[in-house]
């Protein structure tokens, strides 16, 4: 054991020293270009690219991790998505924050009660469902455009007035999630009053769907919404 951490200790020796020498002979990059030139080098590289630039030593972190850098990653990130998440708003965090953050918020599939209840959704039935419900779907009878639906704070379910389908009854949500012994989702679900539970899914645009065999919510893009939508705080 001793001998092992001796030999760990003497190559972390010697890969201080290989360091030290590159960076006194002005092999570096950063020392060589300079800060600004370097910069506009890693504007041309992909996102991960850049991240992994911050890794290569403190000079690299400070030009990868600059906030000129990331901003314009940012926006071409959320180009074109349906929802812009809330916590991209934290104005402490760095743009490369930001920009993690947004990535691994794209790709959550679970569903919280602010994502529900910021967003309008459309409704429509599947071909599974009776003819008698898809006949009062204007979607399906192309005679309008997909039904909308509201979830709200307070647990409750709503329409739009003069639904066809709506019947005036009352409806609540509830989001259920169980989870297995490492932490892991094991099922995640939806479901109103006593009809059948939906699961949850995300798309490439970061909109939301809710969907069984019968019918399918899909939440409407709102990424021009103030203040954006969804959780505050991370939620993986």
């Amino acid at each position: 054991m001793a001998e092992a951490e001796e030999w760990e200790r003497r190559k972390r020796g010697r890969r201080r020293r290989r360091r030290g020498r590159r960076e006194s002979d002005g092999s570096d990059p950063v020392e060589v270009l300079g800060e600004e030139v370097m910069g506009l080098v890693m504007e041309l590289l992909d996102a991960r690219s850049a991240a992994r630039c911050t890794a290569v030593s403190r000079a690299w972190f400070g030009v990868a991790a600059d906030n000129r850098l990331w901003a314009p990653k940012c926006a071409e990130l959320m180009a074109g998505k349906a929802h812009i998440p809330r916590l991209t708003m934290i104005r402490t965090a760095s743009k490369l924050s930001t920009y993690s953050m947004a990535i691994m918020d794209g790709k959550r599939n679970r569903i919280t009660k602010e994502d529900l209840c910021d967003h309008a959704w459309e409704y429509r039935f599947t071909i599974a469902a009776p003819e008698y419900w898809r006949n009062l779907d204007p979607s399906w009878k192309r005679t309008g455009p997909p039904m909308r639906r509201y979830f709200h704070h307070d647990g409750y379910h709503s329409a739009d007035p003069h639904d066809a389908v709506w019947g005036g009854h009352e409806c609540e949500y509830t989001i259920i999630t169980s989870f297995v012994g490492d932490g892991r989702i094991r099922d995640h679900h939806v479901r109103i009053n006593r009809w059948p539970p939906m699961k949850v899914s995300r798309k490439e645009d970061w909109s939301w769907e809710l969907s069984n065999h019968l019918y399918r919510y899909n939440s409407i893009p709102d990424a021009e919404k103030e203040g954006c939508t969804g959780p505050l705080f991370p939620v993986w």
